[in-house]
């Protein structure tokens, strides 16, 4: 197999990083500071309002503008609490966005481990197919980089060989979105040790070897040779 294309491959990369940045989107401060009612307690963390207003009745899974629920806006404002109170209450803690982006991703994606491990405690799933890419928090994880993330994600059973959209997997995207430096090459290892296949390609038939290879990464060749790559 001839080496791939450095400058092709640049391309996708910066193509792929560029759509990902556009795909999730936090509340802006605009949209924060125009919430009422649940959102807005849920924003700010506020236990007395978040229970006034479960009490009075309002829906758990009130949706804003962009489809987030009070949960969501929650866990992109890292408020654990408010997390709690709302899953306690009746809120589902797989919901997606508009973006289709459900509170385990958007830990994963902020690399904020500690939002992730509550989101899972209180029954969110690392398996959901999320996104416009039909990914999962386990790709997007290993795509930026955040170590500590693919651990727990690993262990919370994330699918290991699912295919996105762009025909990559977790390790595919490791290696293709990735810099090649120590933090992917870790998630590279990672991956490999839980059981990743290592020979599965990508939609033109490119093996992990082959990309890693083509791409100059001495240390992820080495790794999924080790793991039985050909």
């Amino acid at each position: 197999m001839p080496r791939i294309s450095a400058l092709l491959l640049s391309g996708i990369m910066a193509g792929a990083l560029a759509a990902d940045a556009r795909a999730q989107v936090p509340p802006s401060s605009v949209e924060i500071e125009r919430y009422t009612g649940l959102l807005a307690a849920a924003a700010g963390g506020d236990g007395d309002a978040l229970r006034a207003q479960l009490e009075s009745g309002t829906d758990p899974d009130v949706r804003d503008s962009y489809g987030r629920t009070p949960l969501h806006v929650a866990a992109y404002a890292g408020q654990h609490d408010a997390m709690a109170m709302l899953v306690a209450a009746g809120a589902d803690p797989n919901a997606l966005e508009n973006d289709r982006y459900d509170i385990v991703t958007i830990a994963a994606v902020a690399n904020d481990a500690r939002t992730l491990e509550v989101a899972l405690a209180l029954g969110a799933s690392a398996t959901n197919t999320t996104s416009r890419y039909d990914g999962t928090a386990l790709i997007a994880a290993s795509h930026l980089g955040h170590v500590e993330v693919v651990k727990i994600l690993l262990r919370a059973g994330a699918p290991l060989d699912h295919v996105n959209n762009l025909d990559w997997t977790a390790l595919i995207e490791s290696i293709v979105l990735g810099d090649g430096g120590p933090r992917h090459t870790a998630i590279v290892a990672l991956l490999v040790a839980a059981g990743a296949n290592v020979n599965l390609p990508d939609g033109s038939g490119h093996s992990p070897r082959e990309l890693a290879h083509g791409r100059g990464y001495a240390e992820m060749v080495r790794i999924l040779e080790a793991g039985g790559a050909r």
